[in-house]
This record gives structure tokens, sequence and C-alpha cells, in this order.
């Protein structure tokens, strides 16, 4: 099976395959029939983690020495911590070891914590070169490795330090989910969600029709490439639109924003990013029904959703709802002191308002 996504940019377009043993076949496609997206004989710097590397390093070296490409590697530890500019720096020393060019390139083997570092170290090194991005989480194939957005976190907050920076390619072999772990791809199953509320009806009664979602051996080959190119396909036009969120990519944030104050104060530890982004889809729905955006039916069917791909619906007990608040305000998304929310409209449609109030908040919360 084999699908190819366009991300039609205007500066910067590229394609997102999603192809049965991709990996075995990324030098070849980056390597190009007539147009190279890298030219052979460059430089590659692969950056993974121990784990990823330990089960697909050997074959995303075969498939890229056996394409011309001269490949070093740098191993980063896994884990949201790591994500860190004492990461990047390490990623800046390999580059520098290796003699680096401006032609060369960086691939990303990873989730999307190493798709992210990776990318912003490449949109920095030299003052920019070319990144690859082949994901190996459901998150990072859905959302992460798409749209160009990189980036590392502030002790303060998420991903507060950041670039854009579009990938070259981005190669998606779903065989690599055999070996995530089922909390990992439960994790990527809530940003699958989020698309089928804010962008794509369809796909959310897909997954209402399907009889498991919590793990990748109940999903089947047929489904699984649905949900990937189907996700990828909403990630993509919604970035062709907008590309560095002046307006309708906003919409992508959906759940994020109480989502990453969850992680932030949690420390990164006991909740990911997915099951951290279910708990604010599942508190910004509370607070659609209230302001009647959407049906209570809808933020229902939501809610049942979440809980089929076994996804956690409460804040953690040892969280405090005005901490949560107080965090929001030194989000991103913040404007004019006012933080903007991704409400959903139904379920396909979403908007970004600012007037929701504190009460309302800490209702929901």
């Amino acid at each position: 099976m084999k699908s190819v996504i366009p991300v039609p940019l205007p500066s910067h377009p590229y394609e997102v395959v999603v192809a049965t043993a991709g990996i075995d076949h990324l030098g070849s496609w980056l390597a190009g029939a007539e147009t190279p997206l890298v030219k052979p004989g460059q430089k590659l710097l692969l950056v993974s983690n121990p784990a990823i590397f330990k089960h697909y390093g050997d074959r995303a070296l075969a498939a890229l020495t056996q394409a011309g490409y001269t490949v070093e590697t740098c191993l980063l530890p896994a884990g949201e911590r790591y994500k860190t500019l004492s990461s990047i720096q390490k990623i800046y020393d390999a580059a520098l070891g290796f003699h680096l060019e401006r032609k060369s390139a960086m691939v990303a083997l990873g989730g999307g914590v190493i798709g992210d570092m990776t990318g912003f170290a490449a949109a920095t090194w030299l003052r920019g070169v070319a990144v690859v991005q082949v994901p190996t989480s459901l998150l990072a194939m859905v959302d992460a490795s798409i749209g160009g957005k990189t980036g590392v976190n502030h002790p303060q907050g998420k991903n507060l330090i950041g670039a854009f920076h579009q990938p070259r390619l981005v190669v998606i072999d779903p065989t690599v989910l055999k070996t995530l772990p089922p909390r990992e791809f439960r994790a990527g199953m809530a940003e699958v969600i989020k698309y089928g509320v804010i962008w794509d009806k369809d796909l959310f009664e897909t997954l209402e029709a399907a009889p498991r979602l919590d793990q990748y051996r109940y999903l089947g080959e047929d489904l699984l490439h649905t949900i990937l190119t189907r996700s990828c396909q909403a990630k993509a036009e919604v970035v062709s639109q907008d590309e560095k969120e002046a307006g309708l990519r906003a919409i992508l944030n959906y759940g994020h924003t109480i989502g990453h104050a969850v992680e932030s104060l949690m420390h990164y530890r006991g909740v990911n990013h997915g099951e951290a982004v279910a708990i604010g889809m599942v508190a910004v729905g509370k607070i659609a029904t209230a302001l009647n955006y959407w049906t209570a039916a809808a933020e229902t069917r939501q809610l049942q959703l979440i809980e089929k791909a076994g996804l956690p619906t409460q804040i953690p007990a040892q969280l405090k709802a005005e901490d949560i608040l107080a965090l929001l305000q030194g989000d991103k998304k913040v404007e004019d002191g006012q933080v903007r929310f991704v409400i959903p409209q139904g379920l396909g449609a979403a908007v970004v308002t600012g007037d929701i109030t504190r009460e309302q908040m800490l209702a929901a919360l």
C-alpha cells in the first residue's frame, strides 16, 4: 500500500509518502528519479534515539548509503523532558564534527520529540539545512512531522523556543507502529480524533465504526492506512492554506492549550502529550456545549470516542484548576492578555476565540 499526499506550500512544496516498508525506500525517494531532493553524495546526519535506532536504524542507514549518501548518526535520549536546548547542542556538535554543509541534510528517525528537535537544529544550523522526517510514532506520523513546526521546551512552557522549517520529504511506514508501546499508540489516536472533530467528519465517523482503537493490532492494515492518509490530508489542507499560523492553522491546536498546561505542570511525567490533548479536548468540549457552539450530543460522541481509544478524560487529581489557568497566561496563543481557545462548531468544524471567561474555564476544568 502506498499513498502520496502533497503539501502544496507556495515556497516549500513537498510530499508525505505513506507506504508499507517505506523506510527501505527512503534513500531512493530522496535521491529521486530526475530531480533529487538531496543530491546523492551529500552528507546526512541521522538523528534518532537508542530504542528506535535499535529497531530501524540499520534499515534506514542501508537505504541511505545504498542511494549514495554518506551518513553519520546522533542518538539522543527519548522523552519530552529531553526536548531542550541542551539536546540541540548535541545535534550541533555532531553536525560540526561531521562537517555538515549547507547542501547537506538532517534526517529525523523517531517520534515527535526527535522530529521537533531535528527540525529546529536543521532550521538553525548554517542558517538552515534540509530536513527529512521519518516519524516512528502515530502521533508524529499524523501531526508533528507535517507542517514545519520545530522547537524545544522552555522550563516555563512547552515549545516556546522554535522556528518554522518545512521538511524536504516525509516518509511514513505504518509497519513500524508494531513496535510502538500501546500507550504511545493511544496518544497518537488523540491527534487523529482531533482531526475528526475540527476538519473531517467522515474520519470521525470512521473511527466511531471501528471495533477498537486502543492498540495497533486491532486496527488492521486498511483501517490504519485510512487513518494515516486522512489525518495527513487534513493537516496538509490546513497547513497549505496557512503555513505560519496566521489564521486557520490555529485550529490544529484544539485541545492543546489546556493540554500543554497539564503537561508542563506534570513536568512531562505521568501524562504524555496525546493524553494531555485528550484531556484538553474534553474540557473544551464542555465549554463548547455551555456556550452553544455545538450540541450536548456532539460532546458525548467526542467523549465516547476518546474513551474508546483508551485515553484519559479527567485532569490529574494532583493538579489545581487555578494553577492551570495561571499557566495558560504564558501560552503562545495568548493575544492582548486573552487566552485563545479552539472551539468545535459541530463535528468537522472549529473556530478560534478569546471570548471565554475565567469562570467558564474554571467550570470546565
